[in-house]
């Protein structure tokens, strides 16, 4: 099932299945390493500040706004 990233506790490893919004937000997403099927864990996601997520070993902060436009799904059973 999947869901915006926004919607997930900490702790949860993720599948990147698509993005919304424009050519500017799928460039800048792309600039992160944040491309469909790439698996990331999201390590703090509460309702302020950055929602954090490690890509590849990397820590990356991302806005609510874009973190928003990120759908994801559960890669636990």
């Amino acid at each position: 099932m999947s869901m915006k990233l926004t919607e997930l506790h900490s702790g949860k490893q993720v599948k990147v299945i698509d993005h919304l919004g424009g050519h500017h937000v799928m460039e800048r997403l792309k600039e992160l390493g944040l491309l469909r099927n790439e698996i990331i864990k999201i390590i703090k996601n509460d309702r302020f500040g950055p929602v954090i997520v490690e890509i590849k070993g990397a820590n990356i902060a991302l806005g609510r706004g874009i973190a928003r436009k990120i759908i994801v799904e559960s890669t636990e059973v």
